[in-house]
């Protein structure tokens, strides 16, 4: 007749294991304001969260800590200053961020970029100049061998002048 339920039920296909327990990742909650589609600011914006533009800026936009990313709808018609920027919409401005830029593919950037790291996706669309800033570990190691190498070449110069002037005074005796 009837059978109970666990009977019925189908078995796991894989052993399990008392001992598991799911990995949680704790993250603390991201302070992020948004401009919606239909919203539109003139002039500047400034502070100290992230910011994620779906709609219209016309200006500047200063927010030299935080993430700005520019949606899909975003247009943004302005000079950025931030930590890090992703564009995935429209964007008519010089940008300068003081760690990465991430331009998505359906991304446009026109205007100059100064960034430490870059990344442009196939698709993206850049018009403009881009300058890499090495990082301040990286300008120390260049500066320790740029100063051994003129030590290790400088010997050799007054070397090269010596034979010179020890020929013409062979020549002149």
């Amino acid at each position: 007749m009837l059978q109970p339920l666990e009977n019925n039920a189908p078995k796991p296909q894989y052993p399990s294991n008392p001992n598991y327990a799911p990995v949680k990742t704790i993250s603390a909650p991201v302070e992020q304001a948004t401009i919606g589609r239909s919203l539109v600011i003139k002039g500047e914006v400034s502070g100290s969260e992230s910011l994620y533009v779906d709609g219209r800026i016309e200006g500047t936009i200063n927010l030299a800590d935080s993430r700005v990313t520019i949606g899909r709808n975003g247009s943004v018609a302005a000079n950025i200053t931030a930590r890090e920027v992703v564009i995935m919409g429209k964007v008519q401005g010089n940008i300068q961020c003081a760690d990465r830029l991430d331009i998505r593919s359906e991304g446009t950037l026109t205007g100059d970029v100064v960034t430490q790291r870059i990344s442009i996706e196939d698709g993206a669309v850049v018009k403009g100049s881009v300058q890499v800033r090495a990082t301040e570990h990286k300008n120390e190691k260049a500066h320790g061998h740029a100063q051994a190498k003129p030590a290790v070449s400088e010997p050799a110069k007054p070397a090269a002048t010596e034979q010179p002037k020890a020929a013409a005074a062979g020549a002149g005796s």
